[in-house]
């Protein structure tokens, strides 16, 4: 059994390094984290590290032990360790690539297989959410014992990453590992309230996206966000893609998308409540879930032809 597996490949090192994904979401942190806490309350004198990149956004679930960019690690401390990356499914997703130089590497992953990368893979497109798995994991390793640390990141990557329950794929499992985080120490009001809080600027954001998207007559609504639109709202690129699913469920656009400008890039939030989207993605440098997916364009200048693609499976 693979989650056997994955355990007794815990049990034999001493370090352990988990990665997740650039620009992380409340489900890489709530994976990296929860599976941080499980390990630690199995083998305290084990040393377990996070790695990757900052999220403000879900901030109080924790901080990377080692911050990326920006780390000045040497190689050797990554060589003895066992590296476990969690909810990446693409190789130059993964914001640390020093989770090449692990002895061994274990991949765990709710998307739709892109790379393989690990000598041990667990990849389950049944779960909406990383975080689900590894809640999972601990129901059936007993061991693996969850603390309110580790029930407050997994239920924060399960809510965010299903809408808060309203998304395909959430299932009867979904709420029972949910119900079990909660009496592990998850509190429902206090998770709500760190995940509700927000600046003027970006409630004025919010205004400015419902003013500006735009629409096809094939059923597409997207907005452009630009440089200079993040600079006036003083808005992060994490905060810039929050706001994806305020164009969902309008009637008549079953597939709607951001255009983040982002340096010399402009990245794509892509998502449906209708076709299938992830092979749109595919063909432009990303990729995801059915319904959910990421996608990169050179230059706005693409854009017609990220459109078009859109049209062909509407």
């Amino acid at each position: 059994m693979i989650l056997r597996q994955i355990f007794n490949k815990i049990k034999k090192y001493n370090k352990i390094i988990i990665f997740g994904h650039v620009r992380p979401d409340g489900d890489c942190y709530g994976a990296q984290f929860g599976l941080k806490n499980m390990i630690q309350n199995a083998f305290p004198e084990k040393s377990v590290y996070v790695t990757g990149e900052v999220s403000e956004f879900v901030s109080f679930v924790g901080t990377p032990d080692i911050i990326v960019p920006g780390s000045n690690l040497e190689a050797s401390f990554y060589q003895d360790a066992l590296s476990i990356v969690v909810d990446t499914a693409n190789k130059d997703r993964i914001s640390n690539q020093n989770y090449k130089l692990g002895k061994e590497i274990i991949k765990i992953d709710h998307h739709i297989p892109v790379d393989s990368f690990g000598d041990l893979e667990w990849v389950d497109t049944n779960f909406p959410s990383c975080a689900q798995m590894m809640a999972y994991f601990s129901t059936k390793i007993k061991q693996l014992e969850v603390t309110k640390p580790g029930a407050v990141a997994m239920y924060v990557g399960i809510l965010t990453d299903t809408g808060r329950f309203k998304y395909r794929g959430v299932s009867e499992l979904t709420h029972q590992m949910a119900g079990m985080l909660l009496s592990k120490g998850a509190d429902v009001e206090e998770i709500d309230m760190n995940l509700s809080i927000e600046t003027l600027d970006m409630i004025r954001f919010k205004g400015f996206v419902y003013q500006n998207f735009k629409t096809t007559d094939k059923g597409f609504i997207y907005l452009k966000i630009t440089d200079q639109i993040r600079e006036e709202f003083k808005l992060s690129y994490e905060d810039a893609s929050s706001v994806v699913n305020m164009l969902g469920g309008i009637e008549g656009y079953k597939v709607w998308a951001l255009f983040i400008e982002d340096k010399d890039v402009v990245r794509v939030r892509l998502r449906s409540n209708g076709p299938d989207i992830d092979k749109v993605a595919n063909k432009f440098n990303g990729g995801g879930h059915a319904k959910a997916s990421g996608a990169v364009i050179n230059n706005w200048g693409e854009l017609d032809l990220f459109i078009e693609a859109v049209h062909q499976v509407l």
